[in-house]
């Protein structure tokens, strides 16, 4: 069953730096557009880096607040945003922290996932992001994350977060170890043909001869 909620990524992005921001520098939350917007376009801890207007945020705040995913407090002199995604979405503080560092930083592992978490919510080991991971996966509202094919050369497999829709799934990888991409299809089709044309060669020669 597909998860009812479709972010788009700037959405996504932005959830993450409410949940983010909220733990880390809790006397300037909830955040300002401004400040949103920096923590939007941070250089360090984010993949992919963006570079977001605050335009485009106010948009993507007026489609979260659709959702009840946002809400702007008013009585100051700016207006201010905090995030409302674990009572959306029923979900205890751990999920909400991994779920922020799945938006901010992409595919991870659950040894990844637990240290950056660390500032958000402390996992006793990587058993329990693990647990916090596949409960997410297995939602009977829809699934949250999934944990992606193993990539050729490492001993651990990722995660990703689903709320932007299906992740692209990386290569597979052939009894080799290679990944099965179709260029890398394509190369090795090139590569027969030319073995062919090279061994009808040499039996020509050797009919000359």
């Amino acid at each position: 069953m597909p998860n009812p909620l479709q972010l788009t990524r700037e959405e996504a992005r932005i959830l993450g730096v409410l949940i983010e921001k909220q733990a880390t520098v809790p006397d300037t939350y909830p955040l300002s557009l401004n400040a949103l917007t920096a923590g939007c376009n941070q250089k360090t801890g984010r993949d992919p880096i963006m570079d977001l207007s605050e335009g485009a945020v106010l948009a993507s705040l007026d489609a979260l607040r659709g959702h009840d995913l946002v809400i702007e407090s008013s009585g100051s002199r700016v207006a201010r945003y905090s995030h409302n995604l674990g009572r959306v979405l029923q979900l205890p503080t751990p999920a909400v922290a991994l779920i922020a560092m799945l938006m901010l930083r992409g595919a991870q592992t659950a040894a990844e996932l637990r240290s950056h978490c660390e500032r958000l919510y402390r996992f006793a080991d990587v058993s329990s992001v693990e647990a916090f991971l596949e409960e997410l996966a297995d939602r009977g509202e829809g699934p949250i994350t999934r944990m992606l094919p193993r990539m050729p050369g490492t001993r651990e497999n990722r995660w990703v977060h689903l709320l932007c829709g299906e992740p692209d799934i990386p290569a597979t990888t052939t009894g080799s170890g290679v990944a099965s991409t179709p260029l890398a299809e394509e190369v090795a089709s090139l590569r027969a043909e030319v073995a062919a044309l090279r061994a009808e060669v040499a039996e020509l020669r050797q009919l000359i001869v």
